[in-house]
């Protein structure tokens, strides 16, 4: 690779939003070892300090705090809208103010960091990578509000890159399932994370590790022409519920036959190999 295309300028500084644990440790990281100046912000220092990083206490819900943090800043050339994540809790378990908190957290706190960053982006013609989810793009029951935030912060970084070129390069991460050390709280234990990793066509989990690539990817000069873009980074997705609850190609694979050739299936195959969507 060329060395305009990683991010090795020492000047060059990243601020990652809640970089401080899991994904945004990773993030974090990754930065860090292309040589880049990072900043970390979150309410809480973190717990192990992420190597060749700088912690700055931050409350991302104060916009005050927000745009005094951003003021106080020499120079930014990526922004990572980290921060985020939300409890499991049931739509009808709790009153809407609790749900607003979470979309607060995951959509009003990346635009209000956006904002504040903006003069910095624009002067050195840098970049925005918003942490999506793949919840944003599918139902998320137990963390609805988080799945609606996430969708919003997707929609709000096409439409960011639209208005903000060509000085500001605006990008959505869209993340699936990340071991941390948080995972058992999602996953349960050690039978469970494995259970759940089998149903990703990679086989595994993201680590951390996985995100922060992508994410030093899209802020590269590798990814000069790529704004408005989402980049799923997911394993491969999901497979289809359906192909497992269908019974046709299972019993004819117990039958041991396969359809000739030249054979027109029935209408009932038909219905039942295509994706329903």
């Amino acid at each position: 690779m060329r060395e305009s295309h990683r991010l090795v300028v020492p000047d060059r500084l990243v601020v990652v939003t809640g970089g401080t644990r899991g994904v945004g440790a990773g993030i974090a990281k990754a930065f860090a070892d292309t040589g880049a100046r990072v900043v970390t912000c979150a309410r809480r220092p973190p717990e192990v300090p992420v190597a060749g990083t700088e912690f700055v206490p931050l409350d991302l819900r104060d916009p005050h705090a927000v745009r005094d943090f951003f003021a106080a800043l020499p120079r930014l050339d990526v922004l990572v809208n980290n921060a985020g994540g939300a409890p499991y809790r049931r739509l009808a378990d709790a009153d809407a103010a609790r749900h607003v908190r979470v979309v607060e957290l995951n959509l009003i706190a990346p635009l209000t960091a956006s904002l504040a960053a903006y003069e910095h982006l624009r002067r050195t013609r840098g970049s925005v990578v918003m942490i999506g989810s793949v919840s944003g793009g599918r139902p998320s029951p137990g963390t609805a509000a988080y799945g609606a935030a996430k969708a919003g912060l997707e929609s709000l970084a096409r439409s960011m890159a639209v208005e903000w070129a060509p000085d500001v390069r605006v990008n959505t991460l869209v993340v699936g399932m990340v071991r941390t050390e948080q995972a058992h709280l999602h996953y349960g234990g050690r039978d469970g994370i494995d259970a759940v990793a089998a149903t990703v066509p990679l086989g595994r989990l993201a680590e951390p590790a996985d995100v922060g690539a992508a994410a030093v990817f899209l802020a590269s000069d590798a990814a000069a022409y790529i704004s408005g873009a989402s980049l799923l980074v997911h394993g491969g997705g999901e497979r289809p519920a359906f192909l497992d609850a269908a019974t046709a190609n299972k019993d004819r694979a117990a039958a041991g036959s396969r359809p000739a050739p030249d054979s027109t299936p029935a209408p009932a195959d038909t219905s039942i190999q295509g994706d329903p969507t």
